[in-house]
């Protein structure tokens, strides 16, 4: 039988595509560097894969927009549109993208399972992890499926739950990269002003950490920058990401 003709033989790769060892290795290459310089390697040279940022257009979200544009404006932003956002949050969102040159990727959850499980719209009143995990979670992991990493707009001073945030870390078998991770909220202002960038709508008026609507209320002074979210809730999170344990040794120190 003629080589042709020999049937090749399927095989799945089941070799994760990243691992914590990983994780660990980009921490301590990276530690101490600057992070546009960190960025650029990173970028620059294919380390991570395939990459996407997931933003919210929150507060914050504008500058670490500013900085993966002015590195790779083709990298996918990832917003998912859960129908429960703000207009304000909405008209910032195309205000960036247009202004940023953002290759912005819309995400919605399954209409049919909206329908099935969150008829009313009410869902976020009484379980609020089960309206999370239907119109932001499942949309997103059908997105993720081709991406190696994500990038994230997380910082360490946003709440105790993600005090010891790493710059990079894995989800699954991905890496999520979180730039801003010891950026302090004094950086991020400065680089809002440095380089001009407008400010969210909402903020003005206090809210400090932007989501959905009905989970989203003014943060009071001296409270977390997410103190907002899910108020009345032992919920700190919306499923995308976890709380960060700060007794974990294998956690770098920036």
């Amino acid at each position: 039988m003629a080589d042709a003709d020999i049937r090749k033989v399927d095989r799945i790769d089941l070799t994760p595509r990243f691992t914590e060892a990983d994780a660990v290795r980009l921490n301590n290459m990276f530690r101490g560097a600057d992070t546009l310089e960190m960025l650029r390697a990173v970028l620059g040279n294919h380390m991570l894969g395939d990459v996407g940022i997931v933003s919210s257009f929150g507060a914050e979200s504008a500058a670490l927009l500013h900085l993966i544009a002015s590195v790779d404006r083709s990298i996918p932003v990832m917003f998912i549109d859960t129908g429960k956002h703000f207009p304000e949050t909405l008209a910032y969102r195309d205000q960036l993208a247009e202004l940023l040159g953002l290759n912005l990727r819309i995400l919605s959850p399954d209409p049919e399972t909206i329908t099935k499980r969150d008829e009313t719209g009410l869902r976020w009143s009484y379980d609020p992890d089960g309206c999370c995990e239907i119109r932001k979670v499942a949309p997103l992991e059908k997105a993720l499926v081709d991406f190696d990493a994500t990038i994230t707009g997380r910082k360490a001073f946003q709440a105790s739950t993600r005090g010891n945030l790493p710059r990079f870390e894995i989800d699954g078998d991905r890496l999520k990269v979180n730039p801003f991770a010891s950026w302090t909220k004094a950086d991020l202002e400065a680089y809002f002003e440095a380089h001009d960038l407008p400010r969210h709508p909402l903020e003005a008026q206090g809210y400090l950490s932007i989501g959905c609507a009905p989970c989203t209320s003014v943060v009071k002074p001296g409270e977390d920058p997410r103190a907002g979210r899910w108020r009345g809730w032992e919920k700190t999170e919306c499923g995308i990401h976890t709380p960060t344990d700060d007794n974990d040794p294998n956690l770098p120190v920036f």
